[in-house]
């Protein structure tokens, strides 16, 4: 792996992240045939992709899924599976195996039993779920506005179309229930506005307010940086 920029606390960051992750696969590849780690899309994870996929790892025995993606083709700029295949998909972690959420359906409700099939046969738990937050406090498509939010934060199947008036596209996202079957979770955040609306979630526990609260009773590695 590169070295980090401490001059960059951002980089320095994802650097950090990166290797924690790493560790985290490789631990878990001594005692399993794969692993399986969940990823969120986003600006604020590139730098942690790029730093993770030029890390030296048994990348073939990696599967990596999304905690949520919008309902829109895989070549559209908004797309989480493109920032995956350009971003993550890389260098080497090219040798990993990818499984996204978009199917060919027309609409997420539609497409959600062909996608929640290919969710259920990878290698849960995970070894690690890397989680973004909103400046809503959303996670994943976890979102407040949503009418599926109640839905999302409470069923046991492992995906749930979404659609929010805060949002462009529908979307699929993993449950919390689902996102909660990992052996570690990660919270990467960036910015002092991010900080203070992480703190403001810390001090209550309404996850219908502010979903991310739905992940801060569990262990939580949070990573933040200026």
């Amino acid at each position: 792996m590169k070295s980090a920029d401490m001059s960059d606390p951002r980089e320095a960051l994802a650097n950090q992240l990166a290797e924690a992750v790493a560790r985290a696969l490789e631990e878990d590849l001594r005692q399993r045939p794969r692993a399986l780690l969940v990823v969120s899309g986003g600006s604020t994870p590139v730098a942690f992709f790029r730093a993770l996929a030029v890390t030296a790892l048994d990348w073939a025995r990696v599967d990596i899924t999304l905690a949520d993606e919008r309902w829109v083709d895989g070549s559209h700029a908004d797309s989480n599976a493109r920032l995956i295949s350009e971003e993550l998909l890389q260098h080497e972690a090219a040798a990993a195996r990818f499984v996204g959420l978009k199917t060919a359906a027309g609409t997420p409700e539609e497409g959600v039993e062909e996608a929640a099939g290919r969710i259920e046969a990878l290698a849960w738990p995970s070894s690690a779920v890397v989680l973004g937050m909103g400046a809503d406090g959303h996670t994943a498509s976890l979102l407040a506005d949503s009418p599926e939010l109640e839905l999302a934060l409470a069923t046991l199947e492992p995906l749930v179309a979404v659609r929010a008036p805060s949002q462009r596209q529908p979307r699929l996202t993993l449950s919390a229930d689902r996102l909660h079957r990992a052996r570690r979770h990660f919270l990467h955040v960036t910015g002092d506005n991010k900080r203070d609306v992480l703190a403001r979630a810390l001090s209550g526990d309404d996850a219908r307010e502010l979903p991310i609260r739905a992940f801060l009773s569990c262990p939580l590695a949070i990573y933040w940086a200026p």
